[in-house]
């Protein structure tokens, strides 16, 4: 095991700098040697970050390809999402350990193109999707490993999240449009469905004795982003008078090898009140939704109205054992609640143990294909369309995850690897 990994990091926007400050740069056994960012300010910004921390002053660059020429042990990829994919192949060429932030490919070529290089190299690809460590999802994982949902049938998940003030049609951007709008601008697909999909995958041990089998997508008409940038800018404004592709609501339907359903939908550009990932699975013995915060076991946990908004109660009961360690120390550690500090570490363990991630190449690439696929089914009406099974069916009966304390295929108690070393 190593004590110490060197990683490189690209991409210092918001996203990237908040990891940045609130996890990497307080790792005792990380040292970030390398900083990548197109726009020097962030690169500063982000030199500080880690001289403030009392780490080494890092490199810094402005070409993605000055890290790649560093001896590295792990990258972290969290630039946009254009020409994501060919660093990523990039570095597994190099055998660098690649994590990547959640995202989309622009096309299924780009996924094959991944998957490629994953087969020959076996480097290890790993989205960094925080949701999968989110306390409410690692219940239900918890919860589904022990049966007490029973058999599981269906699962519903959104990223119902208004982006029209903070990323959209935000004023910073109406010079240099953020990566994320261009895509509102020239697609209309699921563009953004790991928050909800990948915890879901792990509940349904997709490529684990299961996988997605077809996907069909239906989007309504494109109105919210036109009529918002003429509220917030006047009629003639440039952004509303753009014919946006991306339509304000899609609704995706994935059917799986064993059975089950799962319901994604897209919700980004009309107003709402609220953010949510209506994080839904539903067992034969009972169920689990976001939206009421209610865990209802059948005979357990009451009747009707007397199980909702019962989940303060239920995550006393129920934790993921990391949970329950993650709370024990505070519960104060990173971002989002501390999904993005575990999944930091998750990756961090990983590459130090020389393993592969918790969430694999198999996983990065299916999610990455959902929005290439979603295209496709929506220009052809809603029609179904076959998911490629990129474990060229190895999802029957595969090798069995590394069982570390960040497991998301099995729950695993490791009381000596520390969560903040």
């Amino acid at each position: 095991m190593k004590e110490k990994i060197k990683i490189g990091y690209i991409g210092l926007g918001r996203r990237g700098r908040s990891v940045l400050e609130h996890c990497m740069v307080k790792m005792k056994d990380v040292e970030i040697t390398i900083l990548c960012d197109i726009y020097e300010p962030w690169l500063e910004s982000g030199k500080k970050m880690v001289t403030n921390a009392g780490g080494a002053e890092p490199k810094i660059t402005t070409d993605w390809h000055d890290v790649l020429a560093e001896e590295l042990d792990a990258v972290f990829l969290m630039a946009g999402w254009e020409g994501r994919a060919e660093m990523a192949s990039a570095f597994m060429e190099k055998g660098v350990y690649t994590g990547i932030e959640v995202g989309c490919a622009f096309d299924i070529r780009e996924c094959y193109q991944l998957l490629e290089v994953y087969e020959r190299t076996k480097t290890p690809l790993m989205m960094l999707e925080n949701c999968c460590y989110g306390r409410r999802e690692l219940m239900v994982l918890h919860l589904v490993k022990q049966g007490l949902l029973g058999e599981i049938v269906h699962c519903d998940g959104g990223y119902h999240h208004s982006l029209i003030k903070d990323d959209l049609l935000d004023q910073a951007y109406r010079e240099n449009h953020h990566y994320r709008l261009d895509s509102y601008i020239n697609r209309n697909c699921e563009q953004y469905p790991s928050h909800e999909l990948l915890p879901l995958m792990k509940v349904l041990a997709i490529h684990r004795g299961n996988r997605m089998v077809s996907l069909a997508s239906f989007a309504s008409k494109a109105r919210g982003l036109q009529t918002a940038a003429a509220r917030m800018y006047g009629p003639d404004d440039k952004f509303a008078n753009i014919e946006y592709k991306q339509g304000d609501i899609v609704t995706t339907v994935i059917t799986c090898a064993n059975g089950e359903t799962i319901h994604l939908c897209l919700d980004t550009t009309l107003p709402r009140p609220f953010y949510s990932r209506n994080f839904t699975v539903r067992g034969t013995e009972g169920m689990y939704t976001e939206e009421r915060k209610t865990l209802y076991l059948e005979g357990v946990t009451g009747k009707d109205k007397e199980a909702e908004f019962n989940e303060e109660e239920m995550f006393k009961q129920y934790d993921h054992p990391l949970e329950v360690e993650y709370q024990a120390m505070g519960g104060n550690l990173g971002g989002h609640g501390g999904m993005d500090w575990l999944i930091c570490r998750a990756f961090v363990e990983a590459v130090k143990h020389g393993v592969n991630t918790p969430i694999d190449a198999y996983d990065t690439i299916a999610v990455m294909a959902v929005a290439p696929l979603s295209e496709k089914s929506i220009k052809e009406g809603g029609a179904p369309q076959e998911f490629p099974d990129f474990t060229n069916g190895k999802w029957r009966d595969r090798e069995p995850a590394p069982r570390t304390k960040y497991c998301l295929d099995e729950v695993c108690v490791d009381p000596d690897t520390p969560i903040a070393p």
